[in-house]
Order: structure tokens, then sequence, then C-alpha cells
């Protein structure tokens, strides 16, 4: 593919497609239905399959069948239809199954402003399942990221058996960039891999030196049984304290002991910088301005954008603001991962910027803060 104009729906579809998902269901929406448009588009000509559901509830179920059966599935929505997923997404984490969502968010609450962008789903990708159970949350900033973070996401949701939220909004969707896709270095495509030869096979056992259980396919010649309630090693419901406890304790382990495999960003760290700029999304793209901007006038500041909002990178987030005083969090919200910043630099001089009103936030009303400090 040679230079184009791409959006980054589009890139989201194109970086599915290369890391060889085969399956799509979604049902259309605004700001997202442009991924759905995509897929319909490349998927067939490849013997690839995509459905649209009735409604999300089926959607996310259709996806989920399928990546049971073994293949690489993805479905998208925004906020109104990740609410909807909410059940499906606890179903994914329980009973290991990879999955990639992307949710291209918008203005809120409930059905908001359906062509203005915001970034007031954070808290709920993250602690809307049923247990609390951690997941994993990339968030792009532009084109070129929509389509790599995608790929990454389908390797760690094939890597640990999980769903991966890549969290979008409609600035970044619907925004056209020029990108040449053959000329970005791809991550590796990862699978899922299979269960040890030699050993009992197990629908949820989990071999010496794994995290995650070997992967059959439910219709193959090998019985596999699923379950969205807990359960043991053989795929049984179960009530057994003990099993309970192993089983939710691995879902936890899995993902919070895995900190630099799941850690993307990009960071702009000046030494002699009082004040460090903390984001994520879209408001990233602004925040770069006036650090080159501040750059210039001789007033250095630092830019840490966060392309892992969950699970939290404490240790990376501690290590980047070692030599800052002050900390500015940045979001297209009223304030949802700065309590996460807050908690992890409680000795930092921790403020906030946001707003969500379906605009932007400038560099002008960035760089006020920054001064005003």
């Amino acid at each position: 593919m040679a230079l184009t104009l791409m959006e980054g729906n589009e890139a989201v579809a194109w970086g599915a497609i290369a890391s060889g998902c085969r399956f799509f269901a979604g049902y259309p929406i605004t700001p997202a239905t442009t991924i759905f448009n995509t897929m319909l588009k490349l998927l067939p000509p490849l013997g690839g399959t995509c459905l649209q559901g009735e409604d999300e509830i089926a959607s996310i179920g259709y996806c989920l069948g399928a990546s049971m059966a073994g293949l690489k599935v993805m479905t998208a929505t925004s906020g109104p239809g990740i609410s909807l997923y909410s059940e499906h997404i606890s179903f994914a984490i329980g009973s290991e199954i990879p999955i990639v969502i992307v949710d291209v968010q918008r203005l809120g609450p409930s059905t908001g402003s359906a062509t203005r962008g915001a970034d007031g789903d954070i808290q709920f990708l993250r602690w809307g399942n049923s247990g609390g159970l951690p997941l994993i949350v990339l968030a792009p900033v532009d084109v070129r990221d929509c389509f790599i973070l995608t790929m990454e996401a389908f390797n760690l949701a094939e890597v640990f058996r999980c769903p991966v939220i890549i969290a979008s909004n409609k600035e970044i969707g619907m925004t056209k960039e020029s990108i040449d896709l053959d000329k970005l270095k791809q991550p590796k495509v990862e699978n899922r891999r299979p269960p040890l030869p030699g050993e009992s096979f197990f629908p949820f056992k989990v071999s010496e030196g794994r995290s995650v259980p070997g992967f059959l396919p439910i219709g193959g010649e090998v019985l596999v049984r699923q379950t969205s309630s807990t359960h043991g090693p053989d795929g049984y419901i179960t009530t057994d304290n003990q099993e309970i406890t192993e089983y939710l304790n691995r879902l936890n382990h899995k993902l919070k002991t895995s900190g630099d495999r799941l850690t993307f960003y990009e960071s702009q760290i000046a030494e002699d910088a009082e004040t460090l700029i903390l984001t994520y999304g879209v408001t990233a793209r602004a925040a770069k301005m006036v650090v080159e901007d501040q750059k210039k006038k001789g007033r250095p500041v630092s830019l840490l954008v966060l392309k892992t909002l969950w699970p939290v990178p404490d240790d990376f987030i501690r290590h980047q603001a070692r030599s800052a005083e002050r900390v500015v969090v940045l979001e297209m919200n009223l304030g949802q991962y700065v309590r996460e910043i807050q908690r992890i630099l409680p000795n930092k001089r921790v403020e906030f910027l946001g707003q969500m009103n379906g605009t932007l936030i400038t560099p002008r009303q960035i760089e006020e803060a920054i001064i005003r400090g």
C-alpha cells in the first residue's frame, strides 16, 4: 500500500487484518461505524466473516463464539455499546477468551452527542466488569497508533488470553492523515499457544512455566468445556474455595505482573524541567506542541504520553516523574485517570486540566495551565 489518506478507524481495521483477524461482528454506531464498513470490505476477499448483529450484546457474543472456535476476532462500538458489552467482557475475562474491542468514545452520558469526542469511558473500561479483575486498555494518539496498537492489542489478547480494549475517540477515529502502512515497523504477530505435548488436556489447566492455559478450539476432536461460572482446571463449575482462590489470583496476577510487556508510551523527559505533562489519546497532540514551544522559549517541560492505561504502569510512571516537582494531567473528561496519578505520586503536586464539552483541549489552554503554576 502506497502513501494514502486514512482515518484512524480505517487504520484499526487494517491493523486487525495484518494481525490475522478473520472475524468481525458489530452494530452500527457513530463514531465507530467506519471500522465496521472497512472490515466489511476487507474480510470477505480473505475468506473472513463480517456480521452485523441484531444489537451490541449479540455482536460481541458472536465474537466470543468465533474466538472459542479458534479465530482472531474484533468488535467495535462507542460508549452506549460498551455499556451493553459489559457482561460479555466479564465472560471473556473469566473464561480467558481472546478478543479485541474498540471503543471509539463519544461525548456522554448515555447517548450524549454522537458526533463529538470525549474520553469519558476511561474508568468504565477498567471497572465495568463484574468482579473487578484487570484487563488491558490501550490508547492511540493518531492514525499510526491506530494501526500499530491494534496489532499489539491482538498480540496481547492471544498471549494472555484476555479481552484487550482500544480506547480511541471520535477525534482520532474520524480524522484522516497520510500514512504508508508498508513502511511501518510492524510487531511480530503472536498466536495463542496450544497445550504442551504429552500432557493430559484440561481446558483451564496451566502448565508449569506458563501463566495461561493451552488453547484448543471448541468443536474439534478434543472435548473443550467453557463456562462463565467459577470453574476448576477441568472446566466444570466449582464452589471449592481453594480452587476459586487459585483461579481468581491467577487471572489477577497474569496481567499485573507483566508490566513491561504491556507498557506502551512516548516520553520527552527534560531532567531540568520542574513540570511534567501527563496525558493520553488525542490530547497528546496539543501537549506535544506546547512542549516544543516551551523548549524554544527556554522553559523546558517534560511530557509523558501513556498508551497503556490499564493495568496502570505504576513503577514506570514513578520513574518518569522522578525529577518533576509538579505533574499536570490532561484529560478530555472531568477527571478520571488523574486519580491514579494522585495515588501513584502522593508526594508530587498533581494538577488537573480537563473538560468534557465536545471540544478538544487546546495548546493555549495547556500553556496557560503551565504558566499559571
